[in-house]
């Protein structure tokens, strides 16, 4: 796997600290949020570091970052309107880093993934992972004109994603591939090499879009 490197992202008046890995000739990147930084969320949890791991292993250029408030990120926590911004402003610095034509997609882990899903329901991308989506205290804010694949994940046993509230978000995006993990809840403890199969297969049929 292509090493990251430290970089920054200029976010309005913010500055985010950020890792990024670039493989040679990639011309296609992930950009990958991280769940809710009020409680302990950053860029080097876990599900996030599994996601950047299993997109850089089939070429993926990644960049993920700390939201704002967050690490050595300056401001602070914008309740996700301000996050969202943070994530434009990643996508357009990985943009930037691989050069005209590039396509990008977004990953979100609980938090992450809602800012993820309102970015993408306003700005093209070419693919949406959804990883834990806390629908049973966020009201998320979907897209709907996604060319690529969507992919959302969640385990069996999430105590923030509801069978019914996942079910009534699938019929709002009846494209998207959803994989239910058994035998985990919201941070898939002891599931991470099963949420790296899901997003795995997303990779592979973004690189085949």
């Amino acid at each position: 796997m292509i090493a990251e490197r430290s970089t920054t992202v200029r976010a309005g008046a913010e500055t985010l600290e950020a890792r990024l890995a670039v493989p040679p000739g990639a011309r296609l990147g992930v950009v990958v949020s991280h769940p809710h930084p009020l409680y302990g969320g950053d860029m080097d949890n876990p599900v996030v570091a599994r996601i950047v791991e299993v997109c850089a292993a089939r070429g993926l250029a990644t960049l993920r970052f700390n939201f704002r408030g967050v690490g050595a990120s300056t401001g602070r926590h914008e309740g996700g309107r301000g996050e969202q911004d943070d994530i434009r402003a990643s996508l357009a610095l990985l943009e930037e880093t691989l050069g005209g034509g590039a396509r990008l997609a977004l990953a979100g882990y609980s938090f992450g993934a809602a800012v993820a899903a309102a970015v993408a329901a306003t700005s093209p991308v070419a693919g949406l992972a959804v990883v834990a989506p806390p629908l049973r205290i966020t009201e998320m804010q979907l897209p709907t004109g996604i060319a690529g694949p969507v992919l959302v994940v969640v385990g069996a046993e999430d105590q923030y994603c509801p069978p019914a509230a996942l079910e009534t978000m699938h019929a709002q995006l009846p494209s998207a591939t959803v994989v239910v993990v058994e035998g985990t809840d919201h941070f898939f403890f002891g599931s991470l090499a099963a949420l790296g199969d899901a997003v795995g297969s997303w990779a592979d049929a973004l690189l085949a879009a």
